[in-house]
């Protein structure tokens, strides 16, 4: 795996190789290791264009866990602000000698487009409205903690699907371990053309709480909305859309909740919902720091070292 651009170019064994080395990487953090040789003498660089907590600091966190050298630039701190354009800031970058570049951007395809001026694997953090494949592993990874498995499964995608990167990214994951996709929102927040995406849309809470074993929630992109008026006012959304004690009590009984974070609480999910045991936002959060130390491990062609590591 040079790059991770994006889950339509990951092969499913793949995909499980990076989830047996993200479980035994949480399974030695949780026993209190957090240190670790793999990455000694490797560079990376977070190279982030818009705001981020999760991503940022679990890759920064992923990074050192693993004793690479870690450099974290911000747009707003970068010669970008004064006029440099991104090709000419990373192709400086690379002659810095990086060995990854963690990148996210508002821009579709934004990985893709530096590929050819660097030498450095690059990790797609986020690009505009299109893919999150390292937020798609890591929400595969804590379905099949708690299911055993994807396959077969009923996941329902529900909220701000047509500007939603994590959404795409989730689609082509989940379906390629075999699992039945379902999006469920507002129709002015859903793809023009869902056959295209290979899923299912459902019309009403109802179908939603039949259907599902797995419900991810997502949060209103309003960043990306330029005072487009998608829906009449944050609380018809959530009476709605929005997922509280009431409508979590219609469900399976042994629904999965989650949600990429941040969340809008009391629009997307209100507390009761949050504080469930149903829920496993907090859970992505851990599961996306291993899986994140998966990613950067084997991108520098170190895992078999990190697994050693691990065992030792």
């Amino acid at each position: 795996m040079e790059h991770l651009l994006s889950c339509e170019e990951l092969e499913k064994e793949e995909v499980d190789n990076l989830m047996s080395l993200a479980f035994k990487l949480r399974r030695a953090l949780r026993n209190g290791k957090k240190k670790f040789s793999t990455l000694r003498g490797q560079c990376v660089v977070n190279l982030f264009f818009e705001a981020s907590t999760r991503t940022r600091t679990s890759f920064e966190k992923a990074g050192k866990f693993l004793s690479a050298d870690v450099i974290n630039i911000s747009a707003s701190a970068s010669s970008v602000k004064k006029g440099e354009t991104l090709i000419d800031t990373v192709k400086n970058l690379d002659m810095m000698h990086p060995d990854i570049i963690v990148l996210r951007h508002p821009c579709e395809g934004a990985g893709e487009t530096i590929k050819p001026y660097v030498r450095a694997s690059i990790v797609n953090a986020g690009d505009g409205c299109h893919e999150h494949p390292s937020q798609a592993l890591l929400d595969a990874m804590t379905i099949v903690d708690a299911k055993g498995t994807i396959e077969g499964l009923n996941i329902v995608i529900a909220g701000d699907i047509v500007h939603s990167r994590v959404a795409r990214s989730d689609i082509i994951l989940f379906k390629k371990l075999g699992a039945h996709i379902f999006i469920f929102g507002p129709s002015t927040m859903m793809p023009r053309y869902p056959e295209a995406l290979g899923v299912s849309v459902l019309k009403t809470f109802e179908e939603v709480a039949e259907v599902a074993d797995v419900l991810i929630m997502l949060r209103i992109q309003l960043e990306r909305l330029n005072a487009k008026k998608v829906f009449p006012s944050l609380r018809e959304y959530s009476r709605f859309f929005g997922l509280n004690k009431k409508r979590l009590e219609m469900m399976k009984k042994d629904v999965l909740i989650m949600h990429p974070g941040p969340v809008n609480r009391g629009v997307e999910l209100n507390e009761e919902v949050i504080s469930s045991d149903k829920t496993l936002i907090f859970n992505q959060v851990e599961n996306g720091l291993a899986m994140r130390m998966a990613i950067l491990a084997t991108l520098c062609g170190r895992e078999k070292k990190l697994m050693e590591e691990i065992d030792a």
